[in-house]
């Protein structure tokens, strides 16, 4: 009998195990010299041009990069309501109000043209969530920002290492750039993001409010040869360093990260050439000359399917084969609609979405003899 094929487990190797307890032997389990090392080696992997600053989540990163944007009180923000709660849940940290769009029903990202309805004397903050390791439409979005005088921090969670008209997300003319390090993201260093900026005022703030407010970093005063204890405390900042464990791991998996993105790319086409035939939207791939992250393979159930989404994924479990959907929209979530009395009707491309969405397994440690099983399965229910 088959057993449970979940639907991600992040791939770790022996060089990732070995960083690991190197730094468990070294003495430095907290934020530490392994971060540093980290921070640089990502900032190099986008070009050198801009800042790394180190957090212990991706929520945590885009906390700090509004703050850091200056968001508070009374401002506004606009993002997509196709996205996971800690996309919006950081807007009220600050006190601040987001403002949900709708998404294009192509891409299953926030529609610019949305966004540019959305703007009031209010708006701060634009900040577009990259589905699944599919690019927004970015330059619609940049210029949508220039024109009204507003900042750009991009939700990258999925989108690591995804490229936009041949740049690299996290690379665009953004005020910041949030990527997660989660369990079954793409680079994996258990819980753990990374901010990016090319903006210094924006990294200097994240990283005084990253650890307590406080003018120093706890690495640099521990490892002081002269007295060093005196510190200032600037700012009521959070709890939000990385640890010299995760930042272990992340060393290694981002020296791995072109080939875990070619195994995910071609496992995303072997899906798209086995399923091309059935009652299914597959995910679109964007342009031919752009990197997607495949971090998700998300299908949408066409009409002529026959059954639901919901029946889908019962029959799936059934067959031991682990699903997800991506996502509930966030105007259906009970906090969000009745904090700001949100109408499913006026977000129709996110709700025709969650209805027919769901969510492949694909993840680098998959062997063909699962993917194959998946495709059985899919094929046995759908064909």
């Amino acid at each position: 009998m088959d057993s449970h094929l979940p639907f991600a487990v992040p791939d770790i190797g022996e060089a990732e195990i070995e960083e690991v307890v190197d730094s468990l032997r070294s003495g430095w389990l907290t934020t530490g010299p392994k971060t540093r090392r980290f921070e640089q080696a990502f900032a190099s992997f986008l070009g050198g041009e801009c800042s790394a600053v180190a957090v212990n989540s991706a929520t945590s990163g885009l906390h700090l990069a509004l703050e850091a944007c200056g968001v508070g009180p009374g401002d506004e923000v606009i993002t997509s309501t196709y996205t996971f709660t800690a996309t919006a849940e950081v807007i009220r940290y600050l006190g601040a109000d987001p403002v949900f769009v709708d998404i294009d029903p192509n891409t299953l990202n926030m529609d610019p043209e949305c966004v540019a309805r959305a703007i009031t004397p209010q708006t701060k903050v634009i900040m577009p969530v990259h589905i699944a390791g599919l690019p927004c439409e970015m330059d619609a979005i940049l210029q949508i920002a220039g024109a009204h005088g507003i900042k750009v921090v991009e939700d990258a969670a999925h989108a690591l290492p995804t490229t936009y008209r041949g740049r690299l997300i996290g690379t665009l003319a953004s005020d910041a750039t949030v990527f997660s390090f989660y369990a079954t993201k793409t680079l994996v260093t258990g819980e753990g993001g990374m901010v990016v900026t090319r903006d210094p005022s924006i990294a200097a703030r994240c990283r005084v409010m990253r650890l307590h407010g406080i003018d120093r970093d706890a690495f640099d005063r521990y490892t002081s040869e002269r007295p060093a204890w005196y510190y200032e405390v600037i700012a009521p900042g959070f709890k939000y360093n990385m640890t010299d464990i995760a930042a272990a791991l992340g060393l290694q998996q981002l020296r791995r990260l072109n080939e875990l993105r070619e195994r995910r790319r071609a496992m995303a086409q072997r899906y798209n050439e086995a399923l091309a035939d059935l009652p299914v939207l597959l995910p679109p791939a964007g342009g031919s000359a752009d990197l997607h992250a495949w971090h998700l393979y998300i299908v949408r159930l066409t009409d002529a399917a026959p059954m639901g989404r919901d029946e889908f994924i019962e029959r799936m479990s059934e067959r031991k084969i682990g699903m997800s959907v991506h996502f509930i929209p966030l105007h259906r979530q009970p906090y969000w609609r009745s904090q700001y009395g949100l109408d499913p009707a006026h977000f129709p491309a996110a709700e025709d979405a969650y209805r027919r969405a769901a969510s492949l397994p694909l993840y680098t440690r998959m062997t063909d003899a699962d993917q194959r099983r998946v495709i059985e399965a899919v094929r046995e229910l759908l064909g």
